[in-house]
């Protein structure tokens, strides 16, 4: 259970600490990517572990370039590549990457539970001049 002090006396929020031990740049700069975030989808939606040649089929990107991206995206945890012999098979880590957005999640709702109301939840009425 995430706990959180008063805002009025000035002290910080124990749960909002949390928010730099998750909230990974590496993470969040792997999933910036246009093209990495379509190889990701084409990897989540495949239903198995694909390799590089495979995921460059059909491709706008050279092989070496899916490569690159692909190891970004392994490097910031997103995906798992398991080499077999001399081939290497990826695969998207669905539990994991699942939970650290949900904690992401959770933390901002714990810090910033009264953040601005949202344009959708409430629309704003024009100023009326007397």
């Amino acid at each position: 259970m995430v706990m959180q002090t008063s805002k009025r006396a000035g002290r910080k929020r124990p749960c909002c600490s949390d928010l730099g031990r998750v909230l990974s740049p590496r993470l969040f700069k792997a999933l910036a990517d246009p093209t990495r975030v379509g190889l990701l989808i084409r990897l989540a939606t495949a239903g198995s572990a694909r390799n590089v040649g495979e995921m460059a089929e059909g491709a706008a990107i050279d092989l070496s370039v899916v490569s690159r991206h692909l190891a970004i995206l392994r490097e910031a945890g997103v995906i798992e590549c398991v080499k077999r012999g001399k081939e290497v098979r990826c695969s998207v880590r669905t539990t994991a990457l699942a939970r650290v957005l949900r904690e992401v999640a959770d933390l901002l709702e714990a810090c910033c539970p009264a953040g601005p109301p949202s344009s959708e939840a409430k629309e704003e009425k024009p100023h009326e001049r007397p």
